[in-house]
């Protein structure tokens, strides 16, 4: 693992609490159920990954969502929705993050963004089915569902929205990412000096 020094923390924290108030700012996207919300709070993690690494990226996304439950709440009073946010953000910033640092081409960033936005709705889909929509159905008080309704569920629920969803978040973030691409070009210089 590697080490932070100062910078690095405040990077990290600056990051954090961007990502905390992007994460308030969320909508749904109708014909989806109105719990699955869009918001483009990974983002700031994702510029953690690619100018400290993955680490930091995780850090980003576990801080936000802590100070997310400490401030919102949840409505189940056990952060079911936070965890999953957390999952879905490392999800996607990690294999968009490796396979970005081995292709290093300016076509490589779109590349690694599907890649990461295809292997975070799968793994989003079968965690919701196994873990995440019966523990909040338990929780929530919801009816339970049928194993044959909760698989229709996610099919055409919660995986199309996640692939809808990373290809929202992606669309910004090359969008920011442009902007930004010389400070990140500093930033990821200053890293490795």
């Amino acid at each position: 693992m590697r080490k932070f020094n100062v910078r690095s923390f405040v990077i990290i924290g600056m990051f954090s609490s961007l990502a905390f108030v992007l994460m308030l700012i969320k909508f749904p996207i109708p014909p989806f159920p109105p719990y699955l919300t869009v918001d483009f709070s990974d983002i700031p993690a994702l510029i953690a990954a690619l100018i400290l690494g993955p680490t930091a990226g995780i850090l980003v996304e576990l801080l936000k969502n802590i100070l997310d439950y400490f401030i919102s709440g949840s409505a189940t009073g056990i952060p079911i929705g936070n965890l999953s946010n957390f999952i879905a953000g490392v999800l996607f910033i990690l294999p968009t993050y490796m396979v970005y640092k081995r292709l290093k081409a300016k076509w490589g960033l779109m590349v690694s963004l599907s890649i990461g936005t295809i292997f975070m709705a799968v793994f989003m889909s079968v965690l919701n089915y196994f873990f995440f929509l019966p523990a909040f159905m338990g929780l929530a008080g919801w009816e339970p569902m049928s194993n044959e309704a909760l698989r229709e569920l996610v099919v055409i629920a919660v995986l199309p929205f996640n692939i809808i969803k990373g290809l929202i978040v992606a669309a910004v973030f090359l969008l920011v990412y442009k902007r930004l691409n010389n400070w990140l070009g500093k930033q990821i210089s200053y890293k490795n000096t």
